[in-house]
């Protein structure tokens, strides 16, 4: 899915402050609202991308850009030199295990600012790469009602303890669990089955935590794979995905779609097509 560098044209960029901190937020589009989170190193071509795909099919999207320079094509120069700044930052905590972020607090403002100015059934919070888990923390926040977490990658799988860790607190956790049970929260994961970065200990621990709220999605990696996926492919629902023909990273996407209708938009409405 290539892409080159952008100027954001279309979209609407201005300051956003919540739980003490203030990053840059750009929005577009109509209907129910989506906050979706850039993966490392920022909001690329390839996220905005994304995120008009999102606003075709008929949701309103905010990006926030708590990272990197907005519209920058990815190198791998500057992707390492983004890390290494998270990797130090208390404000994304990389290396924690049983850790809140306090990022997360910022997006949970974000959604719950959003679901007071969009219609549908809440808002949907999608987290990829190295922000994939804090999609999850973002459903403490009650307006969140459709977290999807794309190859999440922190805590960085060092050791065992860290490939176990879900990427947010027991208590947070708690909270979400008692979420799926109580006001029926649904949990969309995605991951390439021999990415290292997203071990299978941590999708099988919240497995084990949410049970069958907790939807998976696992992309053959392997050899001899029939889409011809590399062993280190990583980014499920932007890079690796192929419109002709169409691959299952491109039907991970369209099932993403899917996943923000069911739980967003009230039953009655419509919205575009794919």
């Amino acid at each position: 899915m290539a892409a080159s560098g952008s100027d954001l044209s279309g979209w609407r960029r201005g300051p956003f402050t919540g739980a003490g901190l203030t990053y840059d937020c750009f929005e577009n589009g109509s209907g129910p609202g989506v906050v979706l989170i850039p993966e490392v190193p920022g909001l690329t071509p390839e996220v905005q991308s994304f995120g008009e795909h999102l606003v075709g099919a008929g949701f309103t999207v905010v990006i926030p850009s708590p990272f990197g320079t907005p519209g920058r094509d990815p190198s791998m120069g500057y992707t390492l030199r983004t890390i290494a700044r998270l990797c130090v930052s208390k404000e994304f905590r990389a290396f924690a295990t049983d850790a809140e972020r306090p990022i997360t607090k910022y997006l949970r403002a974000v959604a719950a600012d959003l679901a007071t100015r969009t219609p549908g059934r809440g808002v949907g919070v999608i987290g990829m790469c190295f922000t994939g888990g804090f999609a999850l923390a973002a459903a403490v926040e009650e307006s969140v009602t459709a977290p999807v977490l794309s190859q999440p990658a922190v805590p960085f799988p060092v050791t065992r303890r860290m490939r176990q860790d879900p990427g947010l607190s027991r208590r947070e956790l708690e909270i979400v669990r008692e979420r799926t049970r109580n006001d029926g929260l649904c949990v969309l994961g995605l991951r390439f089955s021999k990415d290292r970065a997203v071990p299978p200990e941590r999708f099988a621990t919240l497995r084990a935590a949410l049970g069958d709220a907790f939807e998976v999605i696992e992309l053959d990696s392997g050899p001899g794979n029939p889409d011809g996926f590399k062993t280190s492919a990583h980014a499920v629902v932007t890079h690796e995905v192929r419109e002709d023909p169409p691959n299952s990273a491109y039907r991970a996407r369209a099932r993403t779609v899917e996943f923000l209708r069911e739980h967003l938009v009230e039953k009655g409405e419509t919205q575009p097509h794919d």
